[in-house]
C-alpha cells in the first residue's frame, strides 16, 4: 500500500510539473506573440508621414490615416497631441473621438502655421512635463510644426544638444523666417542659445 501511495504521489508531482511546464510554455508563447505584434506595429509606424522617433517615449509625425491610428495604439503610444487645425488638409475631424475610443489620451493645440506663439509651445510643454513617462506621439499635417516643437522640447527639457535636435528637425524641413524667429524667441525665454558649431540657421529662399 505504501508503495502505491508513493507511486501515486510521484505521479501527482510529475503531473504538476508537467502542467507548470505547459503553463509556462503557454505564457512565453503569449508574451512572444504580444511582443511580435508590438514589433510589427512599431515597424508600421515608419509608414506614417515623416515619422521621427526621438526616444522610447516620444516621437513626432505628419497626419496619420484613420487606419494608422490603430497602429499607433498597437505600438504602445498612450497619448496623441495634435498641433494643427482640424479643418485643413488631410486632418481627421473626429480624430479626438477615434483616439479616445482606442483608449489613448488626446490633446489638441491648434497652432497657426503663420503665427506660432510662445503660449502654444508652453501649453504643449506643460502637458508633456505633467506626465513625462507617457509614451507620446506629437503630430501636425506634415511634421513641420511638430518637429519644431520637438526640437524645442528636447533642447529645453531633455538637454539634447542643439546640433542633434536640429539635425532631426532638418531631416523633415528647414524652418522659414516666421518659424526661425519663433524658435529663437522660445529658446531665449528659456535662456538657451540656438548656436552651435555645425548650426546653419539660414532661412531658405521663398519659392
Amino acid at each position: 500500500m505504501k508503495k502505491s501511495w508513493l507511486h501515486f504521489g510521484t505521479c501527482t508531482m510529475a503531473a504538476r510539473k508537467s502542467l507548470a511546464t505547459l503553463a509556462l510554455t503557454g505564457l512565453m508563447a503569449t508574451l512572444g506573440s504580444v511582443a511580435g505584434a508590438q514589433e510589427t506595429a512599431a515597424n508600421k509606424m515608419s509608414e506614417i508621414l515623416n515619422f521621427r522617433e526621438y526616444s522610447p517615449t516620444f516621437a513626432s509625425a505628419g497626419q496619420p490615416t484613420r487606419e494608422q491610428l490603430q497602429i499607433i495604439k498597437d505600438s504602445g503610444y498612450e497619448r496623441v497631441i495634435y498641433i494643427a487645425f482640424s479643418t485643413v488638409g488631410p486632418a481627421i475631424p473626429e480624430e479626438d473621438q477615434l483616439i479616445k475610443a482606442l483608449g489613448m489620451d488626446y490633446l489638441h493645440i491648434p497652432v497657426d502655421f503663420n503665427n506660432p506663439t510662445i503660449r502654444d509651445f508652453n501649453t504643449f510643454a506643460d502637458a508633456m512635463q505633467r506626465d513625462t513617462d507617457r509614451k507620446t506621439l506629437l503630430h501636425c499635417q506634415v511634421n513641420a510644426r511638430a518637429t519644431a516643437f520637438s526640437f524645442l522640447y528636447r533642447v529645453i527639457y531633455e538637454d539634447v544638444p542643439v546640433a542633434a535636435a536640429k539635425g532631426d528637425m532638418n531631416s523633415v524641413w528647414t524652418p522659414n523666417q516666421v518659424w526661425r524667429d519663433f524658435i529663437f524667441a522660445v529658446l531665449a525665454e528659456h535662456h538657451k542659445s540656438p548656436e552651435c558649431e555645425e548650426c546653419d540657421w539660414s532661412v531658405p529662399e521663398p519659392r
